[in-house]
């Protein structure tokens, strides 16, 4: 074959796998208030389909030529069933119609039941309705984690080494990154028994992480400052009583800061290296290992677990329902119910079941109460949001497998205490005391966690299968500094959100 016969064959063929995978992108609004619909299935076929983020928006990749009669099946709670074509698709915005229904379907296709009667059936059909079994799930999963400093004072009430002054603590303060977030994706295969607690296996296909290394509290030059200013002023042979209101502890003085390095802490920071060695060399297991369980974890953390501190269905009694309409979802006609407490439980909701295996097929749910709250000694922590979705489909097998999870937790902790640090030397003529450093601290720290995950795919698998299963043990995902819309390409995700389309590590100024 001649070379100008090589180039047009490969041109060829680049040609046609750039046609053979294409990728569709739009927003879903309400056609009357042209809000955002979050949640709404996107459809290719049987195999492909995504869910659309909070902003109504989605992205869907097909790994074929686009035919004439393909299309995209959109539907939703509440909406009609929209059909649109993928030839010469160019749609920034799709708008979505409420589904109206005849009232008298439900009464000739329905007997009508009672609300503890639903209920009573809801309960006998969790151990039967739900598949439990050996399964193959390709997934979708993603962990974002926000952090915020609400308050960060320290105040100086008195310093006997002058260099300890509320400037060098201000400047400390200042260089405290006051807003950081962590973002971890993972397409891959989960392997095993969706069982709660059953031991998983998984096939990490891609995963990346978005996280800036430089919002990394850096100390090096103030330790070069802190032991400047420590030699100048501290006896070697002291020791330091550290107190805050009635608690104290005591600490030795570290030796090195005046250069007393011997044998036996030479002998500690090679075992402190050798062992950071062994943690690099087995960080790659950790990742996967960590990740399956908490995808796992996340999977099975629901309604249907006795335990599950969403506890509406078990501890019925306890909460107030209604059957307040009936509604479509996926073909599935659905008691509209919503719950809410009567006393002391956490959560009001909305509750989704099919009218006629009574399966809990969607839940909405946010809780009315915080979830703890302790404070003791100036020290708080308030677990004050727990918010999400949780969407079942119904398999071939007339199982349901997760289809969609998505949860918010939030949690604010806080301290607010005096602290007093003395230096104290026994070997010294007169009084020990030879320094002291006195104030106190008031943080408040708010941490958001949002994890969200899609199940592409449920297939049945054999006991034999999962245990011949090899994973591929050394797995690290990719380290991003901003969001990269190309590392996704081609792949079926959950379209991100602006906060993490808009995450970018500054670079750092010389």
């Amino acid at each position: 074959m001649q070379i100008n016969q090589i180039i047009i064959a490969l041109a060829l063929i680049l040609a046609s796998q750039s046609y053979g995978q294409q990728t569709f992108s739009s927003t879903l609004l309400d056609a009357k208030t042209e809000l955002p619909i979050p949640f709404a299935t996107i459809q290719f076929n049987s195999k492909t389909g995504v869910i659309s983020n909070d902003n109504g928006e989605f992205n869907i990749s097909i790994n074929r030529a686009v035919k004439a009669t393909d299309s995209l099946m959109i539907s939703c709670l509440g909406y009609e069933e929209k059909r649109v074509p993928l030839l010469n698709f160019n749609y920034s915005t799709i708008y979505l119609t409420s589904k109206t229904f005849d009232l008298s379907e439900v009464l000739v296709t329905n007997k009508t039941y009672t609300i503890d009667e639903i209920l009573d059936k809801i309960k006998a059909g969790l151990a039967v309705n739900y598949n439990y079994s050996y399964n193959k799930r390709k997934l979708f999963y993603r962990t974002s984690y926000y952090t915020a400093m609400d308050k960060y004072d320290v105040n100086i009430e008195t310093s006997t080494i002058p260099e300890f002054n509320q400037q060098f603590i201000d400047s400390l303060l200042q260089i405290m990154p006051k807003e950081n977030s962590n973002h971890t994706e993972i397409l891959g295969e989960l392997y095993g028994e969706i069982e709660a607690e059953s031991f998983q296996k998984m096939d990490i296909l891609k995963a990346c992480r978005l996280y800036d290394k430089s919002k990394d509290i850096n100390l090096d030059n103030y330790e070069k400052r802190f032991n400047e200013i420590f030699r100048k002023y501290v006896k070697r042979d002291s020791y330091f009583k550290i107190k805050s209101g009635w608690f104290s502890v005591k600490e030795e003085m570290d030796s090195s800061l005046f250069g007393d390095d011997n044998e036996k802490e030479a002998a500690a920071t090679d075992a402190i290296l050798a062992e950071q060695k062994k943690k690099d060399s087995i960080r790659k297991i950790g990742f996967l290992h960590w990740k399956k369980m908490m995808i796992h974890n996340f999977e099975n953390n629901n309604f249907i677990d006795e335990d599950n501190d969403l506890n509406f269905i078990h501890k019925s009694r306890r909460y107030d329902f209604e059957i307040a309409d009936y509604a479509y979802i996926n073909d599935m006609f659905v008691y509209v119910i919503p719950f809410k407490p009567k006393r002391n439980e956490d959560f009001a909701g909305t509750m989704y079941v099919n009218t006629e295996d009574f399966a809990v097929i969607r839940v909405d749910y946010k809780n009315v109460n915080p979830l703890s709250k302790f404070s003791l000694l100036g020290i708080s922590m308030r677990k004050y949001l727990k918010e999400g979705t949780i969407i079942f489909q119904k398999n071939d097998n007339d199982k349901y497998t997760l289809k969609y999870r998505d949860e918010t937790l939030g949690q604010q902790v806080g301290i607010k205490r005096p602290f007093k640090i003395v230096e104290k030397n026994k070997n010294v003529k007169g009084r020990r005391k030879q320094n002291e450093l006195k104030g106190d601290i008031h943080f408040i720290v708010k941490n958001i966690e949002k994890t969200e995950l899609i199940v592409f795919e449920t297939n049945a698998i054999s006991e034999s299968d999962f245990n011949t299963f090899k994973e591929k043990a050394y797995v690290t995902p990719t380290q991003l500094n901003q969001y990269d819309p190309e590392f996704w390409k081609g792949y079926n995700i959950i379209e991100p959100n602006k906060a993490i389309k808009d995450f970018k590590v500054l670079e750092s100024e010389d």
